[in-house]
């Protein structure tokens, strides 16, 4: 007979102490995106004219202080925490083992957190007004480069405490083949730790040493191809642990099976290769890049689609099979089988959609010729919102929703809330990044406090006109979005501290099935040396030449500046 348990029902399971990692990751995780949301919401209301800026001071001095604090919170530190967490999580239960260095893993975790403080002081004191992007020459507090060092080495060491575990579980299982979900962390932690280098270097030889007064200048120019080695293949990062779930516990939570194991390896194989050879493509106005080098990486930025491409024709294919196995009939009739009522499915499936378009969005960021006319305008803000914002942190909290109550041992708390708050998720992120890409196509420009801006209703510049009736629905999308965010806080607090304790025993893990399996795959597929070492070649061959020029001919003679 089952009974309710008297104790924490997750100390009776082999992977107690990763499980409490997990928690300890998510829960920093969810903090940091209560806060980010936050300003969040104050940034669109500022969009619309209403200025609650002066009323925060002395918290927050100004528009581009939240808007650091905003990006850092939610694109940095909610997603790398929560990765960590997931992929920990998901990475033992695929192998069926515990981590080979749990000590070593819960120093990282503190090591990260150490980090995440060093570099919110300085943001919480106007010390580090830089964005998230921190450009040079804008100059943040030394603690602030630090703080973030340790979080992305952090993730190095996540990287090799899952590959340690990885060669243990070789050793116990010679001739098989890597489990998919576990194969799929592995990918996207090598990946990033391939990409991350670009911004630890630009922090650790440039930003950090200018903060410190150990120099005097650094080069704009070089920083920001150091910062977009890594920039864009921070997306996938962001990304590929939602794929994580969309390949391997969607479709038995459908009801279905995997399309194909061989095609989801190929597909994480194809991003570790193609992620990041391709950040020039966020530099298409800056001069003293090659523009030959340009176009390579254009026509790696149309390459990294495919692999999407791929993903979503395996997965919706596995969302057909659970539709069909439910009864559903003909060639739509599928779709309202699927369990939509279901929290912990129906926000990812939202999510899915919302990617669609940010998908199709980002074809249009890799064209050179209409790159120059959206490049810096509230267009990619939109584009933006419609990947960490939409895919990817929709999907992390729907996520949540099936994660909490594991690791935590209660029940999930209010699931009919959880389901309101994944649709106005969903239905708020429509308002405003649709907003926000009419509005760059208006040539609104982004980073810049345009609510506030004395031309836009003193008719001195007669396109900000245009932006007036527009500018609203960024504020009323903004709202909705808050509305939300504080439901997915609430669900997510009282699932944690407050909700019945879950029957015990807990049941097992179990990811999807597959229609075709890892056998029907060739054996290289699962063969990480050959894969790893064309990565890197892919980047030095991308980066190499550009680096190298702007190193021999660049002056190291800009002067940071604090400008707020």
């Amino acid at each position: 007979m089952v009974t309710l348990a008297s104790e924490h029902p997750t100390a009776t399971s082999p992977y107690a102490r990763e499980e409490r990692l997990t928690s300890w990751f998510v829960g920093v995780a969810i903090a940091a995106v209560a806060v980010g949301m936050l300003i969040g919401f104050l940034q669109s209301l500022e969009h619309a004219g209403i200025d609650v800026y002066p009323y925060l001071q002395p918290f927050i001095h100004s528009y581009y202080q939240g808007l650091t604090l905003h990006g850092v919170l939610n694109a940095l530190v909610w997603t790398t925490f929560f990765i960590c967490g997931f992929m920990i999580y998901i990475a033992v239960h695929a192998y069926k083992r515990p981590l080979t260095q749990p000590g070593l893993a819960d120093a990282t975790f503190w090591m990260m957190l150490v980090g995440v403080v060093m570099a919110a002081i300085p943001m919480l004191t106007n010390d580090a007004t830089v964005m998230f992007t921190f450009y040079a020459p804008l100059l943040a507090h030394w603690s602030f480069y630090l703080g973030l060092t340790l979080v992305v080495a952090g993730t190095w060491f996540v990287t090799l405490v899952l590959a340690l575990t990885h060669v243990a579980w070789r050793k116990e299982h010679p001739g098989e083949r890597t489990p998919l979900a576990a194969f799929m962390a592995l990918a996207t932690f090598a990946m990033w730790s391939i990409a991350s280098t670009g911004l630890a270097s630009e922090m650790i030889f440039f930003n950090l040493p200018l903060s410190l007064g150990i120099v005097e200048g650094t080069n704009p120019t070089l920083a920001r191809t150091l910062f977009w080695l890594t920039g864009h293949p921070i997306v996938y990062f962001w990304l590929l642990p939602a794929y994580v779930s969309w390949y391997t516990l969607v479709p038995r939570q459908v009801g279905g099976k995997l399309f194909s194991d061989p095609m989801a390896r190929v597909s994480f194989i194809m991003f570790l290769l193609l992620s990041t050879p391709v950040g020039l493509h966020h530099q298409f106005t800056d001069p003293g890049i090659s523009e030959t080098w340009k176009l390579v990486h254009a026509f790696g930025t149309f390459a990294v689609f495919f692999p999407s491409l791929l993903t979503f024709f395996n997965v919706v294919a596995s969302l057909e099979s659970g539709g069909r196995a439910r009864g559903g009939k003909g060639i739509v009739g599928w779709i309202f089988k699927l369990p939509w009522n279901d929290p912990t499915v129906t926000p990812q499936i939202l999510a899915m959609l919302l990617f669609a378009f940010g998908g199709i969005g980002g074809l249009i960021n890799a064209s050179y010729i209409v790159n120059l006319a959206i490049h810096n305008t509230a267009w990619i803000v939109g584009h933006f919102h419609l990947t960490v914002g939409a895919a990817t942190t929709l999907s992390f909290m729907s996520i949540s929703y099936w994660l909490l109550p594991r690791i935590m041992g209660r029940e999930l708390w209010a699931p009919k809330l959880a389901m309101a708050q994944g649709w106005l998720w969903f239905g708020g992120m429509i308002i405003f990044s649709n907003a926000l890409h009419r509005l760059g196509l208006l040539d609104m420009p982004r980073r810049t406090a345009i609510g506030m801006a004395p031309y836009l209703r003193d008719g001195s510049i007669p396109v900000a006109q245009e932006w007036l009736p527009i500018l609203p629905f960024v504020a009323i999308g903004g709202t909705i979005l808050m509305i939300s965010g504080v439901l997915y806080i609430l669900v997510c607090a009282m699932t944690a501290f407050a909700s019945k304790r879950l029957m015990v025993p807990l049941p097992p893990m179990q990811f999807s099935e597959t229609q075709a399996g890892p056998e029907h795959g060739a054996a290289i597929l699962d063969r990480w040396r050959p894969w790893v070492t064309a990565a890197i070649v892919l980047v030095i061959v991308a980066y190499g030449p550009t680096l190298l020029e702007l190193l021999a001919t660049t002056s190291m003679n800009a002067p940071g500046r604090r400008v707020w």
